[in-house]
Order: C-alpha cells, then structure tokens, then sequence
C-alpha cells in the first residue's frame, strides 16, 4: 500500500497545475509542488489550513473565523464546487472572479476551477485545480492598436510592436513570412520571377 501511496504522490508532484486535496470545509489535505510555488507558501504551511485563508482570499478577512464563515461565502464558486462534487454531483470546471487581499494592495484574478472526486477509500476528499487564466481573459479584452503602424498600447500607455507586447504579455514568441497578398503588393518582382509565377507563403 506504501508503495502504491508513494506512486499517486509522485504523479500529484509531477503535474504542473496547482493542485489541492480539499474536504467539505475546503481545508488542505495534500497539495503538489506546484500549489505551493503559485501561492509563495511550503507545503508544511499549507497543510490543514483552509483555501480561502492561503489564497487571501478578500471575504476571508470579514470575519474573525475566516475562509468559510462570511457571507459572501455562499456564493463562493470553489466552496460549492467541492461541495457539489462531495454530494456525487459531476466534475465542474467554472471560471469565477477572484480577489486577494495583500500587504499592499489587492490583485484581481479570474481563475478556472476544476474539482474531481477521489475514490471512496480515500475518504470525503475532492481534488481542486485551479488554473490563472487572468492573462488569457484581458487579452479577450479590446487591445489598443494604432490603425496605421499597428503598434499596441500597454496600461503604461506606451505604443510597441504587436510582438513585444505579446512576448511581454505571456510570453508568445513570433515567427514572420509574407502573406501572398503582400508579396504581390511590396515584391511584385519576385513573384513574376517565381516558378509559374507562385511564390510560397
């Protein structure tokens, strides 16, 4: 059984999405390498705490008993995910908006949760991801670009390439060609020079 315990843990660390083994109260029972580095806490400091208090999570400073107990809470997307998937409902996989509160300032996020049940043996356990896809959602956004050189505009407002704002932004790399209508239009020469006068773009 040792064995078997030490193989599962090993595929959990390996995975590169944060994932948590929560209970009904979202409290911490296991959690991968890569939940402990999103939040900046070690495993040990995670462990039995509740979601809502490591995340800092704005409605967890409400009240004194923190993660669970204010309000808000009940409309918590990730709370009645787990709960729902405790009480033998389907997998859910949602999108919800997320506020942290943090020694300076607060940061919205929006984030995609997913929670599966766990076996039976292994008791009144679900398996929650949570997935940043903030970056992903503002680039859904309307994106300043100027009309004529199609520089972009970032929230510094300061214009760059359509390239770098997008390698800054997540990291995109690009690769450039020429469009067939453009080679016709700024290389009419090569074109016609071209075998059968087509040029590969």
């Amino acid at each position: 059984m040792h064995g078997v315990e030490s193989y599962y843990r090993a595929i959990l660390q390996a995975i590169p999405l944060p994932l948590l083994l929560v209970d009904q109260n979202l409290e911490i029972h296991e959690l991968n390498n890569a939940a402990a580095k999103t939040f900046g806490l070690t495993a040990e400091v995670m462990l039995k705490q509740r979601g809502g208090d490591i995340l800092h999570c704005l409605h967890a400073f409400e009240t004194p008993e923190g993660c669970g107990t204010a309000p808000s809470c009940s409309d918590c997307v990730i709370r009645n995910s787990v709960l729902s998937c405790l009480s033998g409902q389907s997998v859910y996989r949602r999108r919800m908006k997320f506020k942290t509160v943090g020694d300076e300032q607060s940061r919205d996020f929006e984030l995609l949760v997913t929670v599966a049940p766990l076996p039976a043996q292994a008791g009144d356990l679900a398996l929650l991801i949570l997935e940043d896809i903030t970056e992903l959602t503002l680039l859904k956004n309307i994106i300043p670009i100027c009309m004529h050189c199609k520089k972009v505009r970032d929230d510094h407002q300061f214009w760059q390439q359509v390239e770098g704002y997008f390698h800054n932004f997540i990291g995109v790399e690009f690769s450039h060609g020429v469009c067939p209508d453009c080679i016709q239009q700024h290389y009419p020469d090569l074109r016609a020079s071209a075998p059968g006068g087509r040029f590969p773009g």
